[in-house]
């Protein structure tokens, strides 16, 4: 890893020494400071001197994303394991 030296643009992704995976969502230049996401959801508020500190990598967007939304099988709303009732029922079975 190297010392950041880029700089901060929205939709960027980077990973961290400790392999944290986070996006650049926000900059406030009026205010010196940036705000990334981590891949879990959390949202972050770093000011440019911390920024430039940081080691961290670019790397490129995960093909997952569903790790920032936090969510659950459960929370789809459906049962996925479930078949519908008529999923092995051959439509020609019935034609006479």
């Amino acid at each position: 890893m190297s010392n950041n030296n880029r700089q901060a643009r929205i939709g960027d992704w980077y990973q961290s020494i400790n392999g944290d995976r986070f996006e650049i969502v926000a900059l406030d230049e009026d205010e010196d400071t940036l705000e990334i996401q981590h891949f879990d959801g959390a949202i972050e508020e770093l000011d440019f001197d911390t920024w430039m500190e940081m080691e961290v990598d670019p790397i490129e967007p995960p093909e997952d994303w569903s790790g920032s939304f936090d969510i659950e099988r459960e929370d789809y709303g459906v049962d996925l394991e479930l078949t519908a009732p008529n999923d092995n029922i051959n439509p020609l079975d019935n034609f006479e």
